[in-house]
């Protein structure tokens, strides 16, 4: 009677295998399936996203000052000619020799990818001033250069007083950065 148990437990048993065989093989043809969908997706957006534009991120484009255009003369040289910029053109610079960072600190923020400035303005021009033009640089350690980031400020500050920006997020910065030197590049008067 065990032997006779026995044959027929394994009989259902290899029944059951055959149609968990079968379930197992129609499932993997639709994942296959789904999955040839999703790659196909993604090599179809990699391909868009290549023939994108590049983007100049960040505000790295330089400052243009205003002051004068250069045009190539035929002999190729462009500094001989010189054409003055009409003053309704040239924004109002402001004199950045009355204009100082006093103190700066940093710090990471966004887990530990971005850079976070503090820094104090002191503006001892008599006029008051706004798209302040900061440039950061950040170092190693040992002091070997690694990244400039930039980023313009429209905050106005007054005139023969001071102004502290807290926690301005100036851009990604290496992983290896331990320093950072902030300095005024461009100003407009108010």
């Amino acid at each position: 009677m065990n032997v006779r148990f026995d044959r027929i437990r394994l009989g259902r048993f290899a029944e059951s295998g055959e149609r968990l065989a079968r379930t197992v093989t129609i499932a993997s043809v639709s994942f296959g399936r789904s999955l040839l969908w999703l790659l196909a997706a993604i090599i179809v957006g990699c391909g868009v996203w290549m023939l994108l534009p590049l983007s100049r991120g960040n505000g790295a484009e330089p400052a243009a000052s205003g002051v004068a255009a250069v045009e190539p003369t035929p002999s190729g040289n462009a500094a001989a000619a010189v054409s003055p910029v009409s003053e309704a053109q040239a924004p109002a610079m402001a004199e950045l020799g009355r204009l100082r960072i006093s103190s700066q600190t940093w710090r990471r923020g966004g887990l530990g990818s971005k850079a976070l400035v503090t820094f104090t303005l002191r503006n001892d021009n008599d006029y008051a001033v706004k798209d302040l033009e900061i440039v950061c640089a950040f170092a190693r350690r040992d002091g070997s250069h690694l990244t400039d980031r930039s980023r313009v400020l429209a905050d106005p500050v007054s005139m023969k007083s001071r102004k502290t920006f807290a926690r301005i997020p100036v851009g990604f910065v290496n992983v290896n950065a331990d320093q950072a030197k902030c300095s005024l590049v461009a100003a407009r008067r108010a």
